[in-house]
């Protein structure tokens, strides 16, 4: 099976671009959609992570046109690896434990399983 990196990295991008701006601009929207109540520390922090995520999409949106797979690119694909890995493992953890969760939680952790795994498949193929 080949992965089309340009697809994955361009999805990845428009993935993390829609959570950042959500985050930096919505923060309290956002803890509302996920049932929290916060102060104006947390705030701050969403946003702050609002902006994280936003420059990891800029920076895939970037990379989405070059060889990416096997040595190349290898500091981008680390780095997507480890944050969806992370993530997903996280989310599944959190919805094994917790089984009322909204339904976007569930959404939210099918989407960084995938791509868990498509980053994890170009970490061991050549580019496309």
């Amino acid at each position: 099976m080949t992965i089309n990196t340009k697809i994955t990295m361009a999805a990845a991008a428009v993935f993390l671009g829609f959570i950042g701006i959500a985050l930096t601009f919505s923060p309290n929207e956002a803890a509302a959609m996920a049932g929290l109540q916060i102060n104006q520390v947390w705030q701050v922090v969403l946003q702050v992570l609002g902006g994280l995520y936003f420059s990891f999409a800029i920076i895939n949106w970037m990379a989405k046109g070059a060889a990416i797979g096997g040595i190349y690119n290898k500091p981008i694909l680390m780095g997507n690896l480890s944050h969806f890995v992370i993530t997903a493992i996280t989310l599944v953890k959190l919805t094994l434990n917790n089984h009322e969760l909204h339904y976007s939680v569930y959404l939210l952790t099918g989407i960084y399983a995938v791509f868990a795994i498509l980053f994890g498949m170009m970490l061991f193929r050549s580019p496309v």
